[in-house]
């Protein structure tokens, strides 16, 4: 896939999520198009997964998404990637539907249950310890929302991770700055990320989370400092793509009427003819 190709994919996976989070009158919509660019570059061109015999390949990379309530843009990548069939995602949202509001292992791609926040890291350090007692050279991902940092867990996840040297853990942050109700510096102030996990002991690098090279290349130049976890803060927009969407709280978990809904796809039109 060329670096067009790759652009041209996140534009139409935007196109995707916004497309079943419509029909099926419920999702995550800032939120999965903040992240959507982060889950193109994982998925198309840094993690070593396969839809076929997926979770019986012990080599794979581990990918496991802690901010689950951002599931649509999981899914369509999964589905774009051939893990099922993009048609499934149909049923998104109802009833007996295994495509519900959070990932579920019920999902051919999906590594673990999430969405409850601060859990995602927690699991990601027991995979990581896992790959090192086994000798294998695996790597875990997990992508964490700034809106579930002060969640607890993830801050003992944070000291285990780097007591046990854990080089083969990536920690994505997508820092779109707000969450349900509003910006986090207003609800629970966790600034400045870097600095405190700088003194945790992980190594850092700060990108545009939009940027796909600076995406790919942080992902697969690591680990930035051996014997250290790899925490990447993207900054990103929530709502990226949209311009009525962008940055705006209520888009944390709205859905467009159909006005709104043509008018993105129009917007997402336009951005499409221009890379």
């Amino acid at each position: 896939m060329t670096n067009k190709e790759l652009q041209l994919k996140s534009v139409f996976l935007r196109k995707n999520l916004l497309k079943y989070i419509y029909k099926a009158k419920a999702g995550h919509t800032g939120g999965s198009l903040s992240c959507v660019d982060t889950l193109n570059v994982l998925y198309n061109r840094v993690l070593n997964v396969e839809p076929i015999n997926f979770r019986n390949n012990p080599f794979r990379d581990r990918y496991i998404q802690s901010k689950g309530h951002c599931v649509e843009a999981l899914f369509v990548t999964l589905a774009d990637r051939g893990f099922f069939p993009e048609s499934d995602l149909e049923t998104l949202c109802q009833y007996q539907s295994h495509y519900i509001g959070h990932p579920t292992k019920k999902v051919n791609g999906v590594e673990q249950n999430t969405g409850a926040l601060g859990h995602g890291l927690s699991i990601c350090v027991g995979e990581a310890i896992a790959a090192k007692l086994d000798h294998k050279t695996h790597r875990v991902f997990t992508l964490l929302g700034d809106g579930e940092l002060p969640e607890g867990s993830n801050w003992e996840a944070f000291l285990s991770a780097s007591h046990y040297k854990l080089d083969n853990l990536y920690a994505i942050l997508d820092n779109n700055k707000q969450q349900i109700t509003g910006y986090n510096k207003e609800i629970m102030n966790t600034d400045s990320v870097r600095e405190k996990l700088e003194s945790f002991g992980w190594a850092v690098k700060e990108i545009d989370g939009h940027n796909l090279e600076e995406i790919e290349g942080a992902l697969n130049n690591g680990p930035f400092e051996a014997g250290k976890p790899n925490f990447i803060i993207a900054h990103t927009v929530k709502g990226k793509g949209v311009s009525y969407m962008e940055g705006v709280t209520k888009w944390h978990h709205g859905v467009p009427t159909p006005e709104q809904y043509e008018l993105a796809l129009s917007e997402l039109t336009e951005a499409e003819a221009l890379v």
